[in-house]
């Protein structure tokens, strides 16, 4: 399933969010697959990407980030995707 995630650094200390993803990277499950991030021009959110089959692993993500970052997650589907699902209702 995909997700489309803002992390929000707005409030936060962004340097220390910057220091600790290089120091010890995305801090995410293996299992969860980030097909892209931006960053916003001002730094201000993260939009992301991702895709799990399990939503545990969005889950064990968030917790690593908590202390510093909010998070926003959608479920998304592609339109490709959403008009094949509903072909049959049309």
């Amino acid at each position: 399933m995909l997700f489309f995630v803002i992390e929000d650094f707005r409030g936060c200390d962004r340097k220390e969010i910057y220091r600790r993803f290089r120091d010890r990277g995305r801090l995410k499950p293996d299992q969860l697959i980030v097909h892209h991030s931006w960053i916003a021009g001002d730094m201000s959110r993260c939009f992301l990407l991702v895709e799990a089959d399990d939503v545990t692993l969005l889950q064990r993500w968030v917790i690593e980030w908590a202390d510093l970052v909010e998070f926003e997650i959608v479920p998304v589907a592609t339109s490709k995707d959403m008009v094949a699902a509903l072909a049959g209702h049309l």
